[in-house]
């Protein structure tokens, strides 16, 4: 290729990894306002926050318009290709965080009531922090083709499933111990598996910045903690 042309093409990338970071912050924004949400039981904060995933979707769409374009024009190989790949699972990773989110807070309106126990409370926000900080490292990994960094966050997620698991089973308790709370304490389970999703979405990020750096796959040195697959 010409030096012009590599030139328009590094700009393309450039480009691309621009709208992936901006899909990433909307993301990390619509999760935390979500669970701020839930804890608080701000209802206006809960429908802003579904309002706002419109966002979130139209740069998912523009983004996959243009990784489409840039193939079509450059059909890149090698790392050009594993970058196009990753950029592209990255971007259906952040639109399903958002998603996630949007759950979260349309559970916040469904419930119409706080966190009545405060160790719930503080659990789901403690989830929320490592699931969040998650994502924040594995976009920073993905800005700094940081493959050590991505591999740190997969381990990371075992935390966030730990958890999970506790919450889970507390809620069982809960429901068991008064039939009155089952119906909240349903919505908070849906709620507490969309936050543990999330920090699974940002595993498979973390994944697929490891894959664009190194052109391997990262090890899979540990089995999920969730013990609850498929309950809720």
């Amino acid at each position: 290729m010409s030096e012009h042309t590599v030139s328009a093409y590094d700009e393309e990338l450039t480009e691309m990894a621009g709208k992936i970071a901006e899909m990433g912050g909307l993301a990390e924004v619509a999760f935390a306002d979500a669970v701020s949400a839930l804890v608080s039981q701000d209802l206006e904060l809960a429908k802003s926050t579904i309002a706002n995933d419109e966002r979130l979707d139209n740069l998912h769409q523009e983004v996959e318009m243009k990784l489409v374009e840039m193939i079509a024009r450059r059909q890149p190989m090698g790392q050009d290709l594993r970058e196009i790949t990753a950029a592209s699972r990255i971007a259906n990773d952040l639109e399903r965080v958002g998603d996630l989110a949007k759950n979260v807070a349309k559970r916040v309106i469904a419930i119409d009531s706080g966190l009545n126990s405060k160790k719930l409370a503080i659990g789901v926000e403690h989830m929320t922090e490592l699931a969040l900080a998650q994502v924040k490292q594995v976009l920073d990994a993905y800005t700094r083709r940081d493959a050590e960094a991505a591999r740190r966050v997969q381990e990371a997620d075992a935390e966030v499933d730990a958890i999970y698991t506790s919450l889970f089973r507390e809620l069982l308790t809960y429901m068991m111990e008064d039939p009155r709370v089952i119906t909240q304490c349903v919505h908070l389970l849906f709620c507490a598996k969309n936050i543990e999703r999330i920090g699974d979405h940002a595993t498979n990020i973390a994944e697929n910045v490891y894959y664009m750096v190194t052109g391997e796959r990262l090890p899979e040195d540990r089995e999920k903690l969730d013990e609850t697959t498929g309950a809720v």
